[in-house]
């Protein structure tokens, strides 16, 4: 089955032409089937890059989905034109009375300031908790999964000396995880942050399992039963040159970062990176999608009774 996405979202040509299908809103009514409802919360500030991202790896599941754009409500985007977050985005406050199967919560560029610090932070615990009661499962990637285990176990973030940037190989921790299911004893993992989460802190915390973990960068993705929610500090999401587009911006900017390890061929920026990880994320993505589907409730109405 198709995503059903907007026919003028800029992502519905993209994946059209990669071959994934996609549905308008008319084609997708003909179908007597109730779609998924899932949202994504885009804090990137590239917004269409990762509607991209996100939409790339939900829709090419068997399942029919209805993806929605939010945003935070008072927040505005400097790099993201009006006209597309008029368009395409809903603020979270006109959704308090919605329920959706899932809800992905991205990474955002503010690893820096300290959760409470963040200007729109008092909006977005309210959305953590409202994920309790309107949500199936959620999705915390990068700084959005951060945010998630600090604001419902309290673990920290820690600042990192330099910064995690890079393809580290991660040991699949969990085989027989339904999450994790078609993955390889180990896989390679795109990271780019200045801040980790700590194992033993995760450890600490009854009920959290960690899935998949790197003896270089820690724990990268977070069982939560109890919250019925996911947390990746890294990108599967990634595309081939997202992190050469970080790294050119960075040394043209004449800032100091270094060259992205595991990445490139023969660590050389001159060759063109190679994505190691595509089938991994697919696998990922896809495997949340169906045990949504599996455990969802057919009347939405019923999401989080």
């Amino acid at each position: 089955m198709p995503i059903k996405l907007p026919s003028d979202l800029p992502a519905y040509d993209v994946l059209k032409h990669e071959g994934v299908m996609v549905l308008d809103e008319h084609e997708a009514d003909k179908q007597d089937i109730r779609p998924l409802r899932i949202a994504l919360l885009n804090l990137m500030p590239k917004k269409i890059q990762t509607e991209n991202q996100f939409a790339r790896l939900i829709g090419a599941t068997p399942i029919q989905i209805e993806f929605s754009l939010l945003r935070m409500s008072d927040h505005q985007s400097r790099n993201t034109a009006a006209d597309h977050l008029e368009s395409f985005y809903r603020p979270v406050e006109e959704v308090w009375d919605e329920k959706f199967d899932g809800l992905i919560i991205t990474g955002a560029p503010i690893e820096h300031l300290d959760f409470a610090d963040v200007t729109y932070w008092d909006e977005l615990t309210r959305v953590m908790d409202w994920t309790q009661t309107n949500v199936h499962s959620t999705f915390g990637v990068c700084w959005g999964g951060m945010a998630m285990i600090n604001h419902f176990h309290g673990v920290p973030k820690h600042l990192l000396a330099e910064k995690a940037f890079g393809c580290f190989r991660h040991v699949n921790l969990a085989p027989s995880s339904p999450y994790l299911r078609g993955f390889s004893d180990d896989c390679v993992v795109p990271v780019s942050r200045w801040t980790e989460m700590r194992q033993a802190e995760v450890d600490a915390i009854p009920g959290l399992t960690t899935l998949l973990g790197s003896t270089e960068v820690g724990p990268c993705l977070v069982e939560d039963p109890a919250h019925r929610a996911l947390y990746i500090f890294n990108h599967l999401e990634y595309d081939r040159d997202t992190l050469k587009d970080e790294y050119d911006r960075d040394a043209a900017a004449g800032t100091p970062i270094n060259v992205p390890c595991n990445y490139y061929p023969d660590d050389d920026p001159a060759k063109p990176p190679l994505n190691r990880w595509r089938s991994h994320a697919h696998l990922l993505y896809g495997n949340w999608i169906n045990e949504i589907y599996q455990s969802t409730p057919y009347d939405l109405n019923d999401i989080g009774t």
